[in-house]
C-alpha cells in the first residue's frame, strides 16, 4: 500500500527538507515523510464552508501542509479513548495482569499497552528530536516517560519504581526489550495519521471535510474512507491545525456504526518551546530502579508491514506470513504450525478465566477450508482455522471466511 517510487521521488524532489525532519518524528509532531506524494486517488474536494470560516484547501494541499510542517516544540494535553469491544479485563479475574508488585510496573512496553483500551489522560511535551516527555495520569498516581539527550527514564509514582537508560530510546527498545516511544507509537494525534496516511493508495478517498476547532485552534477535517467494501473501518477523520499543519485531533469510526473505536486529541496545546526542567528527571529517594546494563537483547524479526491500513500488518515473529489482497480488505494468512486454537487449563483459576475470555470472542464457522473459530473485535478480526492457519484484518467474518475458502 506504500506510495510508488516515482511518487517518493516526486516528494523528494518538493520537499527536499523531508530527511532532514524524519529525524525529529519522535512523538514531534512534525512533516508527515512521504505524505505529500501519496495523493493516489484523492478526492479533490474542498473544504466546505463551516465554523469557524478558513480559506479553502484541496486534500493534496492540507497533506502537503502537514507534510511541510516543521513544528518540534509543544506542550499540551491529550485524552485518548478506545474501544475495541473487549470483554473488560475485570471479567479475567486472576487472569488479568496486575501492577505494582511484580516489579514491572515501570516497564514502558506494559504502560504503552494499556492505552489499547479505555480512556486515558496525557500530558506530553516535545523540544526537538532530543527531548520528550509523556505522562500518563491516573488516579492518584502518575506514569511518566522522559527522553532527555542520552537519557531515558520510566517513572511510576503509584508503585516508586523507575528504568532508567543512558541509550537513545530506540537503543534501549532493542536491547532491553523495553518499549520506548519510537515514531508509531500512538501517544498522539500525529503517531496516529501517520499510520494511516503513509498508506493512501487507489484504494483510498481522501477529502477535506469542513472545519473544525480543536483545544482553541482553527482546524480543517481531513476525512479518509476505504473505496472498497468489506472493511470494519468506516473512516479516519483528522482535525489538522490550519496555522501549523499539526494534526490536532484523530478519530477511527467502526463501519458497524456506534462510537468510535479510537478517539485521541489535545484538549489543550501550546506550540511554544517548553521549559528546560520539563525534561530533568532523578528517582525519588527509595525508589526502586531498574538500570539498564545492555547485556540483554532481544532479536525482533517482523513481518513486514505491507497491505493492511494504519500499519496493521505487523504481526511479530509469524512464519510464513503472507498477505492476501491489498488496501483496506487486505489479509494477512499466518501458518502456525499448530492445530487450532490452544486450549487453557481449565483444571486452574486462571486458565479458566482465560479460557472463558477467549470463547466469548469466538464464533464457530466452516467452510472449503473445514472448520474453525472467528475471534472478533469492532476493529481487527482473526479466522483460526482448525488445520492451523490464521487470517487476520480488518474486515468482516465474510471477507476472512471467504479468504479462507479461496486460499491454496
Amino acid at each position: 500500500m506504500a506510495p510508488n517510487d516515482s511518487a517518493q521521488a516526486t516528494d523528494e524532489t518538493r520537499d527536499p527538507g523531508a530527511g532532514r525532519r524524519k529525524a525529529a518524528r519522535y512523538l514531534v509532531p512534525v512533516g508527515v515523510a512521504g505524505v505529500a506524494a501519496a495523493t493516489i486517488g484523492l478526492v479533490p474536494a474542498l473544504a466546505a464552508s463551516g465554523d469557524p470560516s478558513l480559506p479553502k484547501i484541496s486534500a493534496q494541499q492540507l497533506i502537503e501542509k502537514m507534510a511541510a510542517s516543521d513544528t518540534q516544540q509543544l506542550s499540551g494535553t491529550v485524552k485518548i479513548s478506545t474501544d475495541l469491544g473487549l470483554p473488560g479485563l475485570g471479567s479475567l479475574g486472576s487472569f488479568a495482569p496486575k501492577s505494582g508488585g511484580s516489579g514491572k510496573s515501570a516497564d514502558p512496553q506494559a504502560k504503552l499497552t494499556e492505552l489499547a483500551s479505555g480512556t486515558h489522560t496525557l500530558r506530553v511535551a516535545a523540544d526537538g528530536p532530543d527531548r520528550q516527555k509523556v505522562s500518563i495520569l491516573e488516579n492518584a498516581a502518575e506514569y511518566s516517560l522522559i527522553h532527555n539527550g542520552s537519557d531515558v527514564w520510566a517513572y511510576d509514582s503509584g508503585s516508586n519504581q523507575a528504568y532508567h537508560s543512558k541509550k537513545s530510546a530506540a537503543d534501549a527498545a532493542k536491547e532491553h526489550g523495553k518499549r520506548a516511544p519510537e515514531p508509531g507509537v500512538p501517544t498522539t494525534p500525529k503517531a496516529l495519521a501517520d499510520q494511516f496516511l503513509k498508506n493512501v493508495d487507489p484504494t483510498t478517498s481522501v477529502s477535506v471535510d469542513g472545519t473544525a476547532q480543536v483545544a482553541g485552534h482553527d482546524a480543517y477535517q481531513l476525512l479518509i474512507k476505504p473505496k472498497q467494501s468489506g472493511s470494519t473501518i468506516g473512516s479516519v477523520r483528522i482535525a489538522v491545525d490550519a496555522k501549523t499543519g499539526v494534526p490536532l485531533k484523530f478519530t477511527l469510526s467502526p463501519s458497524g456504526g456506534g462510537k468510535a473505536v479510537v478517539d485521541a486529541g489535545f484538549t489543550k496545546v501550546d506550540f511554544s518551546k517548553p521549559s528546560a526542567d520539563t525534561f530533568t528527571f532523578s528517582a525519588p529517594k527509595g525508589a526502586k530502579v531498574t538500570e539498564d546494563d545492555g547485556k540483554q537483547k532481544q532479536d525482533h524479526k517482523r513481518m513486514p508491514e505491507q497491505g493492511l491500513p494504519g500499519g496493521l500488518g505487523n504481526f511479530g515473529d509469524a512464519k510464513n506470513a503472507k498477505v492476501i489482497g491489498k488496501g483496506w480488505t487486505a489479509i494477512a494468512e499466518l501458518q502456525t504450525g499448530g492445530k487450532g486454537m490452544p486450549k487453557a487449563d481449565k483444571n486452574s483459576k486462571a486458565g479458566g478465566d482465560a479460557q472463558k475470555f477467549l470463547d466469548s470472542l469466538g464464533a464457530k464457522v466452516s467452510g472449503k477450508f473445514g472448520t474453525g473459530t472467528v475471534f472478533k473485535t469492532r476493529l481487527v478480526n482473526a479466522l483460526i482455522t482448525d488445520n492451523g492457519k490464521v487470517y487476520v484484518g480488518a474486515v468482516t467474518q465474510d471477507a476472512l471466511v471467504n479468504a479462507a475458502n479461496s486460499a491454496k
